[in-house]
């Protein structure tokens, strides 16, 4: 069984108290999921607690992309381009739906422009293992012209496009989840580490308290592992007060717009007027563009604001590059803000910072890990997982099964072809097939099988979600549902307030609420909601 059930969450949080783990991870992003499944499938029993949800920080506020940081050859940074360039390959034979391939488009301003940019993708492809046919391919003007005639070509007459790989962050750290309870570890997500126990000196286990019940809880383990993203320093001062910083906090938006507002057929690298790149993507009816990467001073939160300004920054490519409409921020339908976790380096900026990742073994052995790139999370997981064991004295077996899909992932043929058999299948609608088939994969069919029907009339989140979310994913709320199992909050805006009411009826049906919380936790969503889009508001002119 590979499910994380809500349902079944007292027995959990007993089971956590009554065993004693070989290591307890805190963190539930995508680096906890992957040590937590890496642990368990080399024999470890393993605990997991988060203090959210499950990918509620950095790990659903990504650009989505399983892809090797091209630009990171310009830094020198050759090993971590080829680990995570190759690495690719290995998420997507993992999780095909998961790890969409698609082409990635380069304008270039000149002939030169074009022949220094294929000069960086064939060592990039070359370091990638990529196959022949998915090489990159240039684009001159007629191709421009037939394929992506949104570029304006006067200024962009050359592109070079070539592949990439389309992801949905949040469902990734789901299925590595699923993957590692079907190995025998123990995950609970709103259980927020609130200290350390110790013997002789040496962590022992960690102290936590429930967010939905107030239960307070102790696990023990052999070693605590501390996963815990833009939070991790906050857990290493539990250890060590005196604990110096190790991240700098970068602050990452991405605005969602109408795709019929930037038909674009493909994802899309711009330059912006500071020199970075940010990512046009395109995903069913939307598009949504990222990602900023500035110094964040306030520290860890989950929901960090968007400025306007920042949201200004990222439109401003698509008016100059594209031909649109000029585009303003209140036409932003959705956005999303994330944390990055970085290795700090002195007198350097976030975008000139390495994705790297690094170890640290605090004073009583707690092993805590940061830094790093979504993609590059299962060399991330054996890297931490291997330090902890020569640290404690852990005996990791053979990584049997680290091969095996992850929950939807066994198919074959090709998203599309799973979304044409669905609609074979079930009768639904290419739209929704398609939808169901790159969030849930193969298990689509379950989804449609516990309720078929359109929560909101004409919509496309289906009833059987809920059940699924609550029963196989542990959702615990109506954001957990809206924002991070379904994406309807990023990827369906024209729907979500919509969907409010029928989702959280169905959802306390599911899970026991009373009238009255089924009511606060839509008015929580409601102000949430409007916080994401408070950059719509022009600020006041200074007085």
């Amino acid at each position: 069984m590979n499910a994380i059930s809500s349902l079944e969450r007292d027995a959990t949080l007993d089971r956590l108290e009554r065993e004693r783990f070989d290591c307890v991870i805190v963190g539930g992003g995508i680096t906890g999921a992957g040590i937590a499944r890496e642990a368990a499938l080399r024999g470890l029993s393993v605990a997991l607690l988060e203090a959210r949800d499950f990918a509620s920080g950095t790990s659903s506020r990504s650009s989505k992309l399983i892809h090797g940081g091209l630009r990171y050859l310009a830094m020198g940074d050759v090993s971590l381009v080829r680990s995570t360039a190759l690495e690719r390959k290995v998420i997507h034979r993992l999780a095909p739906h998961l790890a969409e391939p698609r082409w990635l488009v380069v304008p270039a301003r000149s002939r030169a422009g074009l022949v220094k940019l294929r000069a960086a993708i064939t060592t990039y492809e070359k370091l990638g293992a990529v196959a022949p046919e998915d090489r990159h391919r240039n684009w001159r003007r007629p191709e421009l012209e037939q394929n992506e005639p949104l570029i304006r070509r006067e200024l962009h007459p050359f592109a070079c496009i070539y592949r990439e790989y389309l992801t949905d962050d949040a469902r990734l750290v789901l299925a590595n989840l699923r993957a590692a309870v079907g190995a025998g570890a123990t995950v609970v997500n709103y259980a927020a580490v609130t200290g350390l126990s110790t013997q002789s000196g040496r962590a022992d286990g960690v102290r936590a308290r429930c967010a939905l019940s107030g239960r307070q809880l102790r696990v023990a383990a052999r070693c605590v592992i501390n996963a815990a993203g833009p939070w991790v320093d906050e857990l290493r001062r539990l250890e060590d007060r005196s604990a110096p910083e190790r991240l700098l906090l970068s602050l990452g938006i991405h605005v969602v717009l109408p795709h019929r507002r930037v038909p674009v057929r493909n994802m899309m690298i711009l330059g912006t007027r500071d020199r970075r790149s940010i990512f046009v993507i395109p995903r069913g009816e939307i598009v949504y563009v990222g990602t900023t990467d500035t110094v964040y001073e306030p520290g860890a939160q989950t929901w960090p604001s968007i400025p306007r300004k920042d949201v200004e920054y990222l439109l401003e490519p698509l008016n100059r590059d594209l031909s649109v409409e000029p585009l303003v921020p209140e036409e932003v339908t959705a956005a999303w803000a994330g944390l990055r976790p970085l290795i700090a380096e002195p007198g350097k900026a976030p975008t000139e910072i390495s994705r790297k990742d690094e170890v640290w073994i605090g004073p009583a052995g707690v092993v805590s890990i940061a830094g790093g790139k979504l993609t590059g999370y299962r060399p991330m997981a054996r890297l931490a997982l291997e330090r902890a064991a020569k640290e404690h004295g852990l005996r990791l077996a053979a990584a049997d099964g680290s091969d095996s899909p992850l929950p939807g992932g066994d198919f074959e043929g090709g998203l599309s072809s799973l979304a044409r058999r669905l609609e074979e299948t079930t009768g639904l609608d290419a739209r929704r097939a398609l939808r169901l088939a790159s969030l849930y994969g193969r298990e689509a069919a379950e989804v449609v099988e516990r309720g078929p029907e359109p929560l909101v009339s004409g919509g496309v989140v289906l009833r059987g979600e809920v059940a699924f979310a609550v029963e196989k994913e542990g959702a615990a709320t109506l954001e957990d549902v809206l924002y991070r199992r379904t994406r309807a909050a990023l990827y369906v805006p024209e729907e979500r307030e919509a969907l409010l009411e029928p989702l959280s009826r169905a959802l306390a049906a599911r899970l026991g609420w009373s009238e009255s919380e089924r009511s606060a936790q839509c008015d929580s969503l409601r102000k949430r909601l409007a916080a994401d889009l408070a950059f719509r508001q022009p600020e006041p002119a200074p007085s």
